[in-house]
């Protein structure tokens, strides 16, 4: 039971259309017309992976795999977001699925007619005693296990869970019982990367083997922080400029380094050319060398270059998200408040998770009481945040529903010194010491909680329109692959 989606197309400014790689490949001949392979079958007809109605194609995907529950020996999805998102939508629709089962009768609201006759041919009589047996263990006090408990016969689960997915391991491992949790394969819109040579090992330990027939794979040695801070400087609007005699191009010169050359725990970012045209282009992955196999190199996902904040597919970087909280605190000044620091980090203990922003407010007199706060303008800041944000991050929001609204947590006067001692207490420098714009330490999370004096949630969803694209960054996305 491999759940899998398409996402809407767009169309560029030129009239490109333009989609994810995922959603070509799903679209294309090469898998709807994929011959038979009796290791790589799914639950779910392809009707129901290409309809474009998300929560149709969840439900009726859904469905196929508790009739099919019998005969499922693996359960995942591309990513582990979306394999959690499928289980928060089995917690709250498990009673109308058992319904159809037990009636043989799917639901009245999928309308799509390709997935009501794709359905109608599994679903094909009456179940009772199937849905008595799926209503037994869905009712049940708690969830924990429920993959165990519905698909008996599941090995594994097939998720990534690298990167900024490794947030939701600790969930993954409670719905699923101790199963084991398998990152196969590293790859992007780019090109294939590489595949895991040990997949049962614990998602901590993964190593990606990378295969040299994929791409030319260099790599830009990302060691010391005077290296990061050097890489800032040469870059002004995605243009390179001399700082100190070096420009950005004689800076990475300087730093790339061949696939044979690279060392065992060092770290790198990647850059590849493709034989589809891409050259030298900068993927934006930080990876380290864990080890080889034979003489190919072995790598563990450890981030995105400048990314901040992701829950889903979304990737907002620390400028990104200062756009939009100086966008949103125009709204406060104007009322005669500060905004005098912030940070966020990405909540992921709800299904879906979301944006959470701490911001510490003062009037712009000299006075450490607190001011009063309206509830709608907060919940206009929390908005105004959300429309800044980019296109990925708004159609989670709007379209796919991946993302929950955006919360801004309000602290009290003198949370971030308390925030700068807790950091210094863990051995930050007080003379390099700056506010970190997204937390990952759960202990500074609680100093900050600590904190808190009110909550404010976003009440509108952002704007997005699938076959529009913003033109300028199109045009930087298009600079930066060129």
């Amino acid at each position: 039971m491999f759940l899998l989606f398409i996402k809407p197309e767009i169309n560029t400014p030129a009239g490109l259309v333009a989609r994810p790689v995922l959603t070509s490949y799903h679209k294309s001949s090469h898998f709807r017309d994929r011959p038979f392979n009796k290791f790589n079958v799914y639950t779910s007809p392809d009707e129901t992976i290409l309809c474009s109605d998300s929560r149709q194609s969840m439900y009726c995907q859904l469905l196929c795999g508790l009739v099919q529950r019998s005969e499922v020996l693996r359960v995942g999805a591309i990513f582990a977001s979306a394999f959690l998102r499928a289980i928060k939508f089995l917690e709250d629709h498990w009673r109308q699925l058992c319904l159809n089962i037990r009636t043989g009768q799917l639901t009245d609201w999928i309308t799509d007619p390709s997935c009501k006759n794709a359905v109608s041919l599994i679903l094909s009589k009456p179940m009772p005693d199937l849905a008595d047996l799926i209503e037994r263990e869905c009712i049940g006090i708690s969830w924990e296990g429920i993959i165990r408990k519905l698909w008996p016969r599941t090995k594994y689960v097939e998720v990534i869970v690298t990167g900024s997915m490794a947030q939701y391991i600790s969930t993954l491992e409670f719905y699923s019982g101790g199963l084991p949790l398998v990152s196969t394969m590293y790859a992007s819109s780019e090109c294939y990367f590489g595949i895991n040579l040990k997949p049962l090992c614990k998602p901590c330990d993964v190593s990606y083997t990378l295969l040299p027939n994929m791409a030319y794979f260099e790599f830009i040695t990302v060691i010391e922080d005077h290296d990061e801070k050097m890489q800032e400087k040469v870059h002004c609007n995605g243009k390179s400029e001399q700082k100190n005699g070096i420009n950005e191009e004689e800076w990475i010169k300087s730093k790339i380094v061949d696939l044979v050359n690279v060392k065992v725990g060092h770290y790198y970012e990647l850059v590849v050319t493709t034989y589809t045209g891409l050259y030298r282009y900068r993927v934006g992955d930080i990876l380290m060398v864990t080890g080889f196999h034979n003489n190919a190199p072995q790598f563990r996902f450890v981030q995105r270059r400048n990314v901040v904040l992701s829950i889903d597919t979304d990737k907002t970087s620390e400028e990104d998200l200062l756009k939009a909280v100086t966008e949103a605190k125009l709204i406060i000044e104007s009322l005669g408040l500060l905004l005098t620091e912030y940070t966020s980090y990405a909540d992921t203990t709800s299904i879906p998770g979301h944006y959470v922003l701490f911001w510490e407010l003062k009037k712009r007199e000299n006075t450490e009481q607190l001011p009063e706060l309206d509830l709608i303008v907060m919940e206009q800041c929390c908005y105004r945040v959300e429309e800044s944000l980019d296109s990925v991050y708004r159609r989670c929001r709007r379209k796919d529903k991946s993302i929950g609204p955006l919360e801004i947590r309000v602290v009290k006067h003198g949370t971030f010194d308390a925030l700068m001692d807790f950091c210094l207490s863990q051995g930050s420098s007080v003379n390099q010491y700056k506010t970190p714009r997204c937390i990952s330490s759960q202990e500074a999370a609680r100093v900050l909680d600590s904190r808190v004096v009110a909550r404010f949630f976003s009440k509108k969803v952002p704007s997005w329109e699938p076959f529009r694209i913003e033109a300028n960054k199109l045009m930087s996305d298009m600079h930066r692959a060129v």
